[in-house]
């Protein structure tokens, strides 16, 4: 198929994303199920520029765009969303407020060793009290002798048991002005923290965990993006990671497609393959519409955020939303293809089913993503 979002450097980078994939993460995809942080695929993937194609080469990445990320993001959901999801967030998310709001020093420092897959740095936004509402957060930082001093509670956090600093939201000022008092800070490991492990249905193996704050102390130059500058850096971040919610919901809906597809033509019922049935050839084709469309939607946000165009948050929030509806909806319909088999543990697809709801949920619940679509919509349609 051709995509006109993309160029030939991009299918080179697919190729070379889709053979690391074969190499190293099917035969890796069942132990990350089973809870085992992949730290080596990072630095695998760190090592062939695979991790953070986006960064420039001078900080460890490939120097490439924003469309080579989404690409390898894609590719790896095939065989792991959980990966596919702790790379999407280093990348999208850390690595991009590293390179464009961090103090020099910082970036210089821990830049590079993230783009590397060396070190990991876990976004931590959400809180007990607040997920989509990220403008409510608790957690404090207030500025004594010299430095900030941090505490509070955060939850759900991606890689946020194993990581090596934290990418903490705090509130600056009065809880009443929401927003407008959230500052970021790069919080290293310490004692000051504490992480603890959080099961959850899907996404095995990566890390979620409750991370407690304790008096934790920067400087000055832990801040990102400026004091009280915390929540439009987050709202780029969150667009950016929504783009890649959808390559993940791609990447989820393929692997299901073809394992559906694989098990159709080898099962025999009432004397024939069930590929043969109507009803499963209506369900195939279904998906590959659908997979098609979804493709060049989050193709067109990653090609929008690449040339800084102004209406990239619409189409950030359109892949996040029909990406992690097609991946929930293409699980569910290779785990009825496949009966029991598909419902088995022994199946690819009852992972892909487990995984594929976390899509609908984090980076913004699909509720919040279409407030935040009817918005952009409003202004778009109305003025």
């Amino acid at each position: 198929m051709i995509y006109p979002q993309l160029g030939e450097e991009h299918e080179l980078v697919r190729k070379a994303a889709a053979e690391f994939v074969e190499r190293y993460v099917e035969p890796a995809a069942r132990r990350i199920d089973s809870g085992e942080y992949p730290r080596d695929l990072l630095r695998e993937m760190g090592k062939l520029g695979l991790l953070a194609p986006h960064i420039p080469q001078e900080y460890g990445g490939a120097g490439l765009d924003f469309r080579s990320l989404v690409v390898v993001v894609e590719e790896i959901a095939r065989a792991s969303p959980a990966l596919a999801t702790i790379a999407e967030v280093q990348a999208s998310m850390i690595a991009y407020d590293l390179l464009h709001f961090a103090h020099q020093s910082v970036k210089e420092r821990w830049l590079p060793q993230v783009a590397r897959g060396e070190k990991i740095v876990a976004f931590a936004l959400s809180e007990p009290c607040c997920g989509s509402d990220a403008a409510a957060i608790e957690t404090r930082a207030e500025r004594l002798g010299g430095v900030w001093r941090i505490s509070g509670t955060k939850l759900w956090i991606t890689s946020g048991l194993y990581a090596d600093a934290y990418l903490v939201a705090a509130r600056t000022g009065p809880r009443e002005e929401r927003h407008k008092s959230i500052t970021l800070f790069l919080v290293e490991r310490g004692p000051c923290v504490e992480a603890r492990p959080v099961v959850v249905m899907g996404m095995h193996g990566t890390g979620t965990a409750e991370v407690k704050l304790e008096g934790c102390e920067v400087g000055d130059e832990a801040v990102v993006g400026g004091v009280n500058g915390g929540f439009s850096v987050v709202l780029e971040d969150l667009n950016n990671g929504r783009t890649n919610v959808g390559a993940i919901g791609l990447g989820i809906a393929r692997a299901a497609l073809a394992e559906a597809w694989g098990y159709a033509r080898r099962r025999t019922a009432f004397g024939r393959a069930i590929a043969e049935f109507q009803v499963v050839q209506h369900y195939i084709a279904e998906l590959f519409a659908r997979i098609e469309a979804v493709r060049n939607v989050v193709y067109t946000a990653a090609y929008l955020r690449d040339r800084g165009d102004a209406s990239f948050p619409i189409y950030a929030q359109i892949a996040k939303l029909m990406g992690s509806r097609l991946a929930a909806d293409a699980a569910r319909t290779a785990v009825q293809i496949m009966g029991g088999f598909g419902y088995s543990t022994d199946s690819k697809s009852e992972m892909l089913y487990r995984d594929a709801k976390a899509t609908e949920i984090y980076e913004g619940a699909n509720e919040v993503v279409l407030n935040s679509l009817y918005r952009l919509a409003e202004k778009s349609l109305f003025g």
